[in-house]
């Protein structure tokens, strides 16, 4: 088994998870340290607590529980590929802990949390102006409303949380070249996490991820058009931590590369006449 740990925040530890184990393995006991959630990428293996066994496939959950004793075998073909979200107390008690939820030990393959945990792995690849915490964020609060059966309730935006918002967008853009996490801006907002993903998302209509992003974007954009500073100390003076992901942010949003879009305002029409050729 090899882990290779993607985020660590305070309430959130988020890791990819490889397992080689073959059929015939001897299997043996674990615990779970924690409420957790891990969404099988790739690979089947068996899960055994509580009495009861689940044959967990690409798609399916994995439930995990405080204190609860645990089984893996993998009786029908050789390893699984697994990404794992790790929740901190608080964080289950701000979301709302119903205990049936996480006392399930495993789901199917859940139309409605399969499609959450693809976007998490989105976020984990770079794939999406999403953040690999807020994913986690969603998935969490998504397997309590699936399980449950109680949609969460949805609080009204006041005027406060509105102040908030746009306050926190305020100090997000002042301060995008830095390292920004969630759970810094929801203590300044003086609130939780998740609720601040929350009334953020409702009041302006993007996470707090992708108006961090955006933001850079926007910087991104500006520089390439009005200096000549090199593509890669653009990238990491807006705030990206390397060329590869500015690269790929930016060619997803503006549908060319930082070169082109830079000898697009240089006066180089057809670049973007192409583009737009092409919808």
């Amino acid at each position: 088994m090899s882990s290779t740990t993607l985020l660590q925040r305070p309430t959130m530890t988020v890791s990819d998870f490889r397992c080689t184990a073959e059929p015939g393995e001897k299997p043996y006991a674990e615990r779970h340290g924690c409420h957790s959630i891990s969404f099988v990428r790739k690979g089947s293996f068996g899960y055994h607590c509580r009495g009861r066994s689940h044959e967990l496939v690409a798609g399916s959950l994995l439930i995990g529980s405080p204190g609860t004793e645990f089984v893996c075998t993998h009786d029908h073909v050789c390893g699984d590929e697994c990404l794992s979200f790790f929740f901190a107390p608080e964080l289950v008690d701000t979301i709302g802990e119903r205990a049936e939820a996480w006392q399930v030990g495993a789901t199917p393959p859940l139309a409605e949390l399969m499609v959450f945990c693809e976007l998490a792995q989105a976020a984990a690849d770079g794939r999406t102006d999403i953040g690999l915490d807020e994913a986690g964020h969603l998935i969490a609060s998504r397997l309590v409303e699936v399980v449950s059966g109680k949609p969460s309730k949805q609080d009204s935006v006041t005027a406060r949380d509105r102040r908030r918002a746009v306050e926190a967008a305020l100090w997000i853009d002042a301060n995008s070249q830095r390292e920004i996490e969630l759970e810094d801006i929801a203590r300044q907002a003086g609130v939780s996490p998740f609720h601040f993903l929350r009334l953020f998302s409702a009041a302006l209509g993007v996470t707090p991820h992708q108006y961090l992003v955006r933001s850079r974007l926007r910087r991104a954009a500006r520089h390439l058009a009005d200096d000549d500073k090199a593509v890669t100390e653009i990238a990491y003076d807006v705030g990206f931590n390397d060329l590869s992901n500015f690269v790929r942010t930016f060619h997803r949003a503006a549908g060319v590369s930082p070169t082109k879009f830079r000898q697009a305002s240089r006066g180089k029409r057809k670049i973007l006449q192409e583009r737009i050729a092409l919808h």
